[in-house]
């Protein structure tokens, strides 16, 4: 299967943090079909690749208001602050997970 991360699937998980465009990690691990763990082990473990601004955790003020805004379910119920991911940190995501979608997703980016 080519499945790759298309702009339509994204458009309306992007939310403004801090004057920035970001998609939360939870949001970017089900467009890339993998677990939200997996997202920030790759974060995590990848130091050198994420600078700053490639990825933040946001505060319980900001997760009150995403929360607020947005009724999301999958921070709603969670007890841990999410991590914010930019375009470029979640690019950078790609070329480092695993799952399908996110490795076809950066072969066709690069076509």
């Amino acid at each position: 299967m080519n499945e790759i991360v298309k702009l339509s699937d994204v458009q309306d998980r992007i939310i403004t943090i801090r004057e920035q465009n970001v998609i939360l990690d939870s949001d970017v691990a089900e467009l890339y079909s993998v677990e939200t763990r997996e997202v920030n082990q790759a974060v995590k473990n990848n130091p050198n690749k994420f600078p700053d601004g490639y990825v933040f955790k946001i505060n319980k003020k900001e997760k009150e208001k995403v929360i607020k805004i947005f009724d999301n379910p999958k921070i709603k119920f969670s007890p841990t602050l999410p991590n914010s991911i930019t375009e470029k940190g979640c690019y950078m995501l790609a070329t480092i997970l695993k799952g399908e979608k996110a490795t076809n997703t950066t072969k066709r980016k690069k076509e």
